[in-house]
């Protein structure tokens, strides 16, 4: 037999095996979709419908006419309006809104006299957000009939703008805290993705299946170590990025640690899911990539999440980075209770009794 025909018996084997491992043949094609599909489709850098709150203390027409300007430049998405600047701050806080735009008492005596005419409340801990809101600081606005007539020019802005939690617009503050759920999504989801594998392929499954420990104990057992791995590597984190990019830490350290561990509860539950499903340790690792960059792509770490089309928001929602990116950012940076957080918190828990609960299902079905 030639040379040549050894090396095509060679691939023909490997041929033949690929399209038997149907998780690799899937990975091979469903990768470079899901790719194609978020970088084409769902990123999208230009900051749209931002959700803001308005302030109207002045009641007037003026008010009104100059925030249906604002609508229509769709930078921002109008969801609420509130009755005075503290309640406004509260929402900033709590992530409902990124920023409130707040008309003063006296709109039409500073309109008269050339003064700015209302205030921008800006949640800047989002440098892309801060920026696209800063840009409407200098926009044109034309004013209401029966009053001074024309437009303000760039030089002089129509609105005044407070930046909130970051007024040095300074990226490594909006960064460092997100990129802790961008590594913990990595390594909890690696880490444990790879652990019924492994078991299974050093033939240690057959004797953890003759003890008496039962699926569910298991399962959690399998768990804890990792769950000290994550606080040890979100220490790191945020303790370098205190120290070396001095990002300030507004919260307590209470609410910081509750939000880490349910989302490292539901990365490890997630991770083990999928050793379930997958058949080797490469297996675990290509399924685990394949959630990693939609998290990346998606949660809001590179993206406003806001900014995104609707059915890529759908399936931001699904992830655990996208809530864990809200929660760390608002603990952290915005100084936010869990309460006022519940909604992503609950999601988290949730998430991570289900997925425990379906690993522990299949687990138990591996067993039979």
């Amino acid at each position: 037999m030639s040379s040549l025909h050894r090396i095509w018996a060679v691939t023909a084997k490997e041929l033949k095996q690929l399209s038997r491992d149907r998780v690799t043949f899937g990975m091979v094609v469903m990768i470079p979709l899901i790719q194609l599909l978020l970088f084409g489709y769902a990123i999208n850098t230009e900051v749209r419908n931002i959700p803001i709150a308005v302030v109207d203390l002045s009641g007037s027409a003026l008010a009104r006419a100059l925030t249906e300007q604002v609508r229509v430049t769709q930078v921002v998405d109008i969801r609420t309006h509130y009755h005075t600047p503290r309640e406004a701050e509260a929402a900033i806080v709590a992530g409902t809104v990124r920023a409130a735009l707040v008309f003063p008492e006296n709109l039409a005596q500073r309109a008269a006299g050339g003064e700015p005419l209302a205030q921008w409340l800006v949640d800047g801990s989002d440098t892309i957000v801060g920026s696209a809101l800063l840009a409407l600081r200098t926009m044109p606005v034309h004013l209401a009939a029966g009053g001074p007539r024309g437009a303000y020019s760039a030089a002089s802005p129509s609105f005044e703008v407070a930046l909130f939690f970051n007024p040095e617009r300074r990226s490594e503050v909006n960064v460092v805290p997100g990129l802790t759920a961008i590594i913990l999504t990595m390594t909890m989801i690696l880490f444990t993705s790879a652990a019924l594998v492994r078991e299974r392929e050093r033939g240690n499954l057959e004797l953890l299946i003759t003890t008496p420990v039962h699926s569910l104990e298991i399962m959690i057992g399998k768990l804890v170590p990792y769950v000290f791995v994550g606080l040890i590597q979100i220490t790191i984190i945020l303790g370098l990025g205190m120290t070396i990019f001095q990002v300030p830490f507004n919260g307590t350290l209470g609410n910081l640690v509750a939000v880490t561990l349910a989302f490292i509860g539901a990365s490890l539950t997630l991770g083990l899911l999928i050793s379930t499903i997958a058949k080797t340790q490469m297996q675990a690792m290509q399924m685990t990539v394949f959630i990693l960059m939609p998290s990346i792509l998606l949660s809001g770490f590179m993206f406003p999440y806001d900014a995104m089309p609707r059915p890529a928001q759908y399936i931001a929602e699904v992830l655990p980075a996208t809530h864990f990116m809200r929660l760390i950012r608002g603990v952290f940076l915005r100084g936010a209770e869990v309460s006022q957080l519940q909604g992503d918190m609950i999601w988290l828990l949730g998430f991570t009794a289900i997925m425990l609960a379906i690993a522990t299902l299949r687990f138990r079905k591996t067993l039979d």
